[in-house]
């Protein structure tokens, strides 16, 4: 075959293939089969290969991946991609119907499309070419994932149709389907298993949503991988200098005629009353859709009229989210139960009739402490509410009183730990139950161990709790530094049949020749773990990885910190009383000095090597202190806390009059939330402290 042909059939290759992409994705009528698209790439791909002064970077092959990025690249975005406020009801979407009446004169129309459940992209085309990728990251600017991105098939890579502006860029969301998700699951769950990794391993590795399966993927190093994961992508905002369009639905039917992939669910309305009937349609269907979604977004229609409208420091005056409530459920609660974690703490636990909510079987919902048992009222056999979002625990929000059986009594808090009997104390101010027996209940050792081998701490990841119990039951391990003296032969058959207290099932733990290996290896490279890390691992009260890290950076090793007296340890910064105070008591115990003293035999590291040189972004936070709680939706906890202290700010670890703001995400501290109201500390939402950094304090 002569060159020419040979490009001939490439050109004709990457039209078709192409051209199914867009039937596929964008119209929902395939005319091949996956096998056949994939014949087709595969023939394209040799052809390629085996010519490569025809290769092009825009290229239905490149959708394959194979590049590997070792840091994704900060840009600046050209137009600010602010967050959307929320509405969660009928009234307060009323009032931002009336504010946009008041502002508006004329005549006006709602756009309602559905709010995906994902991570938001700015795509940058220019000359009819994709160019460059950017997640949404601050607002100002995010991370450039463009070769990520290019693997992504609903994404065109080059524009082949319609009159395109020679440089804008359309905004959307990047998800992962359902099917995926499940597929990706169904998959590595085989793979593990086929490498004898027991059900508590690979449970801990597999995906917990489609949501943050979708954020972690875009970021991954690997292309080939993001490709194989087979992200999807809907767009809804185009944005260009000479804007050539009159409408937002007008520019998503001209996106869909260049090639893009926009919603087919979107929808026009003359007045408040169609959007109303819009969302109440979708809270019904949305769980038919194959991706997830979380509520509606309304946009004025016009243009021109958003562009009068303009923007608040937060976000676009002519735009609002109407986001779903969580799924709730009704049943009955049949008990209280109550655990006990490594700090002594006592939580108490509702045991429920079985229900389905959020596609899973609850049993289980937490309680907290005593007073949110109070709050609710709860009396036994009530029938209760129940929500779930996301991966959030389940909880109960109100008792249907109704319902509630005549001669019912009232559930009253438990007055002994439930695993060693020892009385239960509650400290003044508190709103936890504490079994003070620290040294032999059960439940305390066991915890303290779970934690120096989680993930932040000493990242002893071939130990799982399951192993730990086993471990603990047969007399090998009674505290942390025990781990680092088993060998071999102490872990060789051992063997224990666990039950699930949530499910029932029952499972079988068995050490054989690589499970062994892997454990010790484990253990033997835990002991390269900073000293910061050892010292959170240690399982101090109060003392976080923020906090941890504070006082590796101030005193520099173990035996500063353990000389040092109340006064010496709060000159550190961020050290209160309270937890300045509970680290002089831990280090004042034999106990613990012995157990200092175990870990240092065993050659782990008890001196810091920290640089205190961070990566400073802006002053804009500079002199104000943040506490943290919940789950974000834009960071994990970890990045938030980093992001505040590149912008100058400080992150501190409890509540006081001198704290002032609560960082609060979904499911924050009741009793930090409490407090910051006593106290009169601002509560602000992960949208408020990104806009406190894109507009100044």
């Amino acid at each position: 075959m002569s060159k020419e042909n040979i490009r001939t059939e490439i050109e004709k290759l990457r039209e078709e293939l192409e051209r199914h992409n867009y039937l596929y994705y964008v119209n929902s009528a395939p005319e091949i089969s996956d096998r056949e698209f994939d014949q087709m790439m595969d023939r394209l791909i040799k052809l390629e290969k085996e010519n490569p002064e025809f290769a092009s970077a825009d290229s239905p092959s490149q959708r394959v991946g194979g590049t590997v990025t070792k840091e994704f690249r900060q840009v600046r975005h050209k137009y600010p991609m602010l967050s959307l406020g929320n509405t969660y009801n009928e009234e307060e979407l009323r009032d931002f119907d009336e504010r946009v009446r008041k502002a508006i004169s004329d005549e006006f129309q709602y756009a309602c499309e559905l709010k995906i459940d994902g991570v938001a992209i700015g795509l940058t085309y220019k000359n009819g070419r994709l160019v460059q990728a950017v997640t949404r990251g601050d607002g100002e600017q995010g991370d450039d994932v463009t070769t990520n991105v290019r693997t992504i098939r609903s994404i065109p890579l080059r524009l082949s149709t319609g009159e395109y502006p020679d440089e804008f860029e359309i905004r959307g969301e990047i998800f992962m389907p359902r099917k995926s998700f499940e597929r990706i699951n169904t998959e590595l769950q085989a793979q593990l298993e086929g490498e004898g990794y027991d059900e508590e391993e690979i449970a801990e590795r597999l995906l917990k949503n489609p949501r943050n399966a979708a954020s972690g993927t875009i970021k991954m190093q690997d292309s080939a991988v993001v490709a194989k994961r087979k992200l999807d992508c809907i767009l809804y905002a185009v944005l260009c200098n000479a804007d050539p369009f009159k409408t937002h639905s007008e520019a998503l039917e001209a996106a869909k005629s260049w090639g893009f992939h926009v919603s087919e669910h979107s929808k026009v309305y003359d007045n408040l009353q169609g959007v109303l009937s819009f969302i109440n349609e979708w809270e019904r269907k949305r769980y038919n859709l194959p991706y997830d979604t979380d509520g509606v977004v309304i946009k004025v229609n016009s243009l021109l009229q958003q562009s009068d409208l303009g923007f608040t420091a937060k976000s676009p005056r002519w735009a609002i989210a109407y986001k779903y409530k969580a799924e709730s459920a009704l049943t009955r609660i049949n008990s209280i139960s109550y655990q006990v974690g490594r700090t002594g703490a006592v939580t108490p636990v509702a045991n429920l009739e079985p229900v389905l909510l959020a596609g899973t079987t609850v049993k289980r919902a937490t309680l907290h402490n005593e007073d949110q048992i109070l709050k609710l009222g709860l009396y036994e056999g009530d029938m209760v509410h129940v929500e779930k979002g996301g991966e959030i625990i389940p909880k109960i929000t109100s008792v249907d009183l109704s319902s509630r059986m005549s001669g019912a009594k009232s559930f009253e808090f438990i007055h002994q730990c439930p695993e060693c009997g020892t009385a239960l104390i509650r400290k003044e101010g508190e709103a936890q139950h504490y079994c003070p027996n620290s040294l032999k209940c059960p439940p305390q050792i066991k915890g303290r161990i779970y934690h120096f081998i989680s993930r932040k701490a000493m990242n002893i990841d071939s130990l799982g709790e399951g192993k730990v119990e086993m471990l603990f039951d047969k007399g090998l391990i009674a505290n942390p530094a025990d781990l680092y003296k088993l060998k071999y032969e102490n872990l060789i058959g051992l063997e224990k049949v666990i039950e699930d207290e949530e499910t029932g099932k029952r499972k079988k733990i068995s050490l054989q020749d690589r499970s062994v290996k892997k454990i010790l290896k484990g253990i033997e490279d835990s002991r390269e773990m900073p000293f910061e890390r050892l010292l959170f691992a240690m399982g101090i009260r109060y003392v976080g990885e923020t906090v941890a890290k504070k006082l590796a950076v101030h005193f520099k090793s173990i035996e500063n910190i353990m000389q040092a007296g109340v006064e010496e340890l709060i000159k550190a910064e961020e050290i209160g009383d309270k937890i300045a105070e509970s680290v002089h008591e831990y280090f004042k115990d034999p106990l613990n000095i012995n157990f200092v003293q175990d870990l240092k035999s065993q050659g782990l590291r008890m001196e810091s090597d920290i640089s205190t040189n961070n990566t400073v972004l802006s002053d804009k936070l500079e002199g104000l202190s943040f506490v943290v709680s919940g789950v974000f939706s834009n960071f994990s906890r970890d990045e938030v806390k980093t992001y505040i202290e590149q912008h100058g700010g400080k992150v501190i670890g409890s509540i006081s009059s001198k704290t002032n703001f609560l960082l609060a995400g979904q499911e924050a501290g009741p009793s930090k939330l409490d407090k910051a109201g006593k106290l009169n500390v601002q509560v602000i939402s992960e949208e408020d402290l990104l806009n406190m950094i894109n507009s100044g304090k």
